[in-house]
């Protein structure tokens, strides 16, 4: 996000906490959640370029609210522009939207005012001051509910400016009442230089929010209530909170007036007030009629549908996604636009809430040659050989010594090293290897004398001693197929010789055997049974839960009065014994 978001994003979402009336177990998200998410956030500048696995993405002025942005991204060189909530004029501080230098492929944009067209700027402007100028004048109250954030820092910029040019209306006080927008406005303050030129040059003189005219209103209990006066507050629905209090203080009263100045979302009071009913409801339930003054005049910092089409018209995206409005806008939008780019391919798309979208490019896969291999440029229907190197979604193509300059690779070799038992004639190997391998090559190694195979200019095969011997190869696909193959030979020779033991040694080898089963049946009853001991004459004591086996190794008897635990015991030991003991290859 950018740095003036990141600077209000934590005012926002810990005001929300402050005010929510859901239970603690129902929040999505509590302070200490807010702070450890602070850690997260990557600022980014206008037109910043930001690369990661290959996606890029840099923002554009969006001119909604201070620091908001649209984003470009570009995947593989489809490039697709999120404009988010954005405005194509520029008001009292905010610069427009900027138009990016060229056309995306794919245009998703805010519908929020679908075909409405919005009055000059002047003329809302002069409606405003005029509400005002003339509740005022008639010892009425003005009420403007606006959200805290952008569109209340707006109105306090034109009312400032109006109470300097009016000397009658400097007794007559201005509040605004949002400690939300108190804290917002050293935000404002601190990022002078991201807004447009007039407030640039404002600031060269003075700091333009530091109001001459306007003070702060913390509570309805700090009000004072008495003549005329004009007193912003937030929420801009009129849902709660300081607005609605004084919305049910002064709705009877008809020299007072209420003064809508954005957006009103459906299913709230600010909605409902739109259409004159005779009588509200309050918030203590009771009902009062409603007598004030409700006008509504746009400051909203959504694009209109003039600046939505003249946008879309000079970027001319070949899809258009449309989001963020009513169904109803949203498909009217839909519609006019499709007249306003008839005779083109223009796909438009309005997806409803968590609606995948899906959209197919064919595009061609380039590979960029460069180093030693651009030296020279290759004849028609030669073949450039190298190392295809792929990051994120480009392709080059470069000579192994070049990987170190231009990736973050680098070459290296593996020298590999296995070694096999082997009691046979060395000369056998050879003959073996002379019958499959056309170059196969006796020499005597320098450094230890022992004799070697040079195998296909490849392996090296060496003696190492009367039972072993030795593969050394470079690793590569081809020298690894090669020295596959010589193993795979060489273990063949070795069953194919006789295999001559000692009987004393074999016998040695079978009471070695007996003694490691043993071990074994001995670990694997004291896992099922837990309490095994060497008993008299050689049999196992097994103790479970007070009842006593024992068990003859050499028979597999079991004698206990217990008869439950005699057969497991004696099901175990069966069990256990051809598991370690199986058949021998002699008795097949």
């Amino acid at each position: 996000m950018t740095h003036a978001t990141k600077a209000i994003y934590k005012l926002i979402l810990t005001d929300y906490v402050k005010v929510s009336k859901v239970s603690v177990e129902d929040m999505l998200f509590d302070e200490q959640d807010i702070n450890r998410s602070m850690d997260k956030i990557e600022v980014i500048d206008f037109h910043q370029t930001v690369e990661l696995n290959g996606i890029k993405f840099w923002c554009y002025t969006a001119g909604h609210v201070l620091g908001a942005a649209m984003f470009m991204v570009d995947i593989a060189g489809v490039r697709v522009l999120y404009t988010g909530d954005y405005s194509r004029e520029e008001d009292r501080h905010l610069r427009a939207a900027e138009l990016p230098q060229f056309s995306p492929d794919i245009c998703v944009i805010e519908s929020t005012y679908g075909v409405q067209l919005h009055q000059p700027r002047h003329i809302r402007e002069k409606r405003f001051t005029d509400v005002i100028h003339s509740t005022i004048s008639q010892g009425g109250r003005v009420l403007i509910p606006a959200f805290a954030l952008g569109r209340a820092q707006e109105l306090l910029l034109i009312l400032d400016e109006y109470w300097s040019n009016h000397p009658e209306f400097h007794n007559i006080p201005i509040y605004y009442a949002s400690p939300l927008a108190k804290k917002c406005m050293a935000v404002y303050q601190t990022y002078i230089l991201s807004m447009n030129e007039r407030i640039r040059n404002q600031f060269a003189n003075s700091n333009p929010f530091k109001f001459k005219h306007i003070s702060p209103l913390n509570s309805i209990e700090d009000f004072s209530d008495v003549g005329p006066s004009v007193v912003m507050a937030s929420p801009g629905g009129l849902q709660s909170g300081l607005s609605r209090q004084l919305f049910d203080m002064w709705c009877s009263d008809k020299k007072n007036a209420c003064l809508l100045p954005g957006y009103v979302v459906e299913g709230t009071l600010a909605k409902t007030i739109i259409n004159e009913p005779k009588e509200v409801t309050l918030m203590n339930g009771l009902t009062a009629p409603l007598n004030m003054q409700i006008h509504y005049i746009s400051f909203s910092a959504h694009a209109d549908y003039a600046q939505t089409s003249t946008f879309l018209k000079e970027l001319m995206p070949p899809n258009i996604i449309l989001v963020h409005g009513e169904a109803n806008e949203m498909g009217r939008l839909k519609q006019k636009l499709i007249t306003e780019f008839t005779g083109g391919n223009t796909k438009i798309i309005t997806p409803k809430n968590c609606q995948s979208v899906e959209m197919y490019f064919n595009s061609e896969k380039m590979a960029k040659a460069i180093g030693r291999l651009a030296e020279k440029t290759p004849d028609v229907g030669e073949t450039v050989s190298g190392v295809l190197v792929k990051k994120g979604f480009t392709y080059q193509i470069m000579a192994p010594d070049d990987l170190h300059v231009f990736s973050q690779l680098s070459t290296a070799n593996i020298t590999q090293r296995i070694t096999i038992p082997f009691t046979g004639a060395f000369g056998v190997i050879k003959h073996r290897l002379e019958q499959i391998y056309e170059s196969v090559e006796s020499s005597t190694d320098e450094e230890s004398g022992v004799p070697t195979l040079r195998v296909h200019d490849r392996v090296t095969v060496k003696q190492d001693s009367d039972k072993h011997i030795s593969l050394h190869w470079t690793s590569d696909p081809i020298s690894d197929m090669v020295s596959d193959s010589i193993v795979a030979l060489v273990l063949n020779i070795s069953r194919e010789i006789p295999k001559v033991v000692v009987e004393s040694e074999a016998v040695k080898t079978e009471e070695e055997n007996g003694k490691k089963a043993e071990k074994v049946i001995h670990a694997l009853l004291v896992s099922l049974f837990g309490d095994v001991k060497l008993g008299e004459n050689g049999k196992l004591m097994i103790s479970v839960d007070g009842n006593v086996a024992h068990l003859d190794k050499q028979t597999g008897d079991v004698e206990s009065e217990n008869e439950g635990l005699k057969e497991r015991i004696k099901t175990a030991f069966r069990r256990i014994q051809s598991a370690v003991k199986p058949i021998p290859l002699s008795a097949s």
